[in-house]
């Protein structure tokens, strides 16, 4: 759920530099109630809050608690973390269980020039804040980008290892802005080469129900012992539809089955009248529209500059 398309950042590979284009039709409050409340009557049981930044949305720890009444059973938040320090303590208490911080790099100025302007310190702040009041379960998403932080794959690990975080490396994602990077692609394969002494041989493995992403485990006791690991999401080299379940639902209301079309249904009249049984019999409507197979394969350049990845929460 994309609760605003609003970001304080405008990292290089997702948001064009000094352009707005916001969504002008947002979803109110009691309309995203009856959305939550529509997904979880068609079977949804984990729900995951994006952006955009959602702690941008005013109403995002009350979204979160009604979405605990609801009985969903996971429920998680992707966050760039640069105002976490402030709602670490309100999240934790609304009862969200888990938290993924979007941070490419630990370099104060490079995080600066990725972000367009970006205050490292306030992030660090931020997950510290989420770890001091018990959220024990915090992933770091990492787009890697050739030549500007693919350097720093091993500090990334041992600095998350250190504190007891999973540390996720990211393929960057050919829409949107990424689109322009195509020649700065850095592959799970080569990623994991890197990282081949501080983790176990073989295939990387998905976790039951978690999402794309694939873990080694580190190779050395007591790292291992401790659960440490890494992920690799490769949206690129290997995409992951075959086995996607997910559903994505933009901050204007639309449901969007698939990243890699512009295709979706609109949503937002139903939610505003208060439509339950309407939202749901949507949703199984949109989870028919899922394309078959690789849908990026159909997927030509000027469509894909076209996806906003703010605007839909990937």
């Amino acid at each position: 759920m994309s609760l605003t398309d609003r970001c304080d950042l405008a990292c290089i590979y997702c948001r064009p530099d000094k352009q707005d284009g916001y969504l002008e039709d947002r979803l109110e409050i009691e309309a995203w109630k009856t959305m939550a409340t529509g997904l979880v009557r068609a079977g949804v049981r984990r729900v995951r809050l994006t952006g955009g930044e959602p702690l941008l949305h005013p109403a995002v720890v009350e979204v979160i608690a009604f979405l605990r009444t609801l009985g969903v059973e996971d429920l998680a938040l992707t966050t760039n973390a640069t105002r976490l320090e402030r709602y670490a303590k309100p999240l934790r208490e609304a009862g969200l269980q888990r938290i993924n911080v979007s941070l490419d790099t630990l370099d104060a100025e490079r995080f600066a020039r990725l972000t367009r302007g970006g205050k490292l310190a306030t992030v660090l702040r931020g997950i510290e804040a989420a770890r001091a009041v018990g959220f024990d379960e915090i992933k770091l998403n990492a787009v890697v980008v050739k030549d500007e932080n693919d350097a720093e794959l091993e500090a990334i690990v041992r600095w998350c290892w250190e504190r007891g975080i999973v540390p996720r490396f990211l393929e960057v994602m050919l829409i949107a802005e990424g689109a322009k990077l195509r020649d700065r692609v850095v592959r799970a394969s080569e990623m994991r080469a890197r990282l081949a002494h501080l983790l176990e041989s073989g295939d990387a493995q998905a976790e039951a129900d978690r999402g794309p992403a694939k873990y080694l485990f580190a190779r050395h006791e007591p790292e291992r012992g401790l659960g440490r690991k890494v992920g690799f999401i490769t949206g690129t080299s290997d995409t992951y539809c075959k086995g996607c379940d997910r559903l994505r639902v933009a901050a204007d209301g639309t449901l969007r089955p698939c990243l890699a079309t512009n295709d979706g249904l609109p949503a937002a009249r139903i939610a505003r009248r208060g439509d339950v049984d309407g939202i749901a019999e949507a949703v199984a409507d949109a989870w028919t529209k899922k394309p078959d197979g690789d849908a990026w394969k159909g997927c030509t350049e000027p469509d894909a500059a076209r996806v906003s990845m703010r605007g839909i929460g990937g």
